[in-house]
């Protein structure tokens, strides 16, 4: 198994830590004596499940470790690891908390673009799926949004209105390329 393979697998296996972590943290705070090292470990785990993303990408494209498996758990790490820290963050007590309409939205978005790609895939046999400049942005954004409120800086909810727009923003873009590639590829009728 490749390095960016084990990497990958590495962070997948952070998410439940990370999820026992926030929860036991807002626990802590429900109960009225938070555990800070608890909010600490959790922050830890998220940042370096977070930087591990970019690392595993970079030894695939450095040292030619691309695989189909790669391609395959990568995007599902990353997605579990968003995914999970904007719910558990919006359902934990952490002194802060993310609006309802930012997990909603995210959530929303991603299951349009699944559902995009398997309505493509069936109508077309096959998918050309490309990570666009806007869908990097938002998942950078978002990362940022989940970084800021664990780390409770002031004025957080700029970073989850920054993060909103460009998740919809990508969302638009990933609809844009779905349909051209719909009408692009779409079987004469006979």
């Amino acid at each position: 198994m490749t390095l960016a393979n084990q990497l990958t697998i590495a962070r997948i296996l952070l998410i439940p830590v990370f999820v026992f972590l926030s929860i036991s943290y807002g626990h802590s705070v429900d109960a009225g004596a938070p555990l800070e090292w608890q909010r600490v470990a959790a922050i830890l785990v998220f940042i370096f499940a977070a930087a591990t993303d970019g690392l595993d990408g970079y030894i695939a494209r450095h040292w030619n470790q691309r695989s189909r498996l790669g391609a395959v758990l990568d995007p599902i790490a990353d997605k579990g690891l968003l995914l999970t820290a904007i719910v558990t963050l919006s359902l934990s007590n952490w002194n802060q908390a993310f609006p309802l309409w930012f997990p909603v939205l995210v959530i929303a978005r991603d299951v349009v673009i699944l559902a995009g790609c398997g309505v493509l895939y069936f109508l077309n046999g096959g998918l050309d799926v490309q990570p666009s400049w806007t869908g990097k942005a938002a998942t950078a954004a978002q990362m940022v949004a989940i970084a800021w409120m664990m780390l409770q800086l002031p004025h957080y909810l700029a970073s989850v209105y920054l993060a909103g727009i460009l998740t919809l923003v990508s969302g638009v873009d990933y609809l844009i390329q779905g349909s051209s590639q719909a009408h692009h590829h779409a079987k004469p009728h006979s």
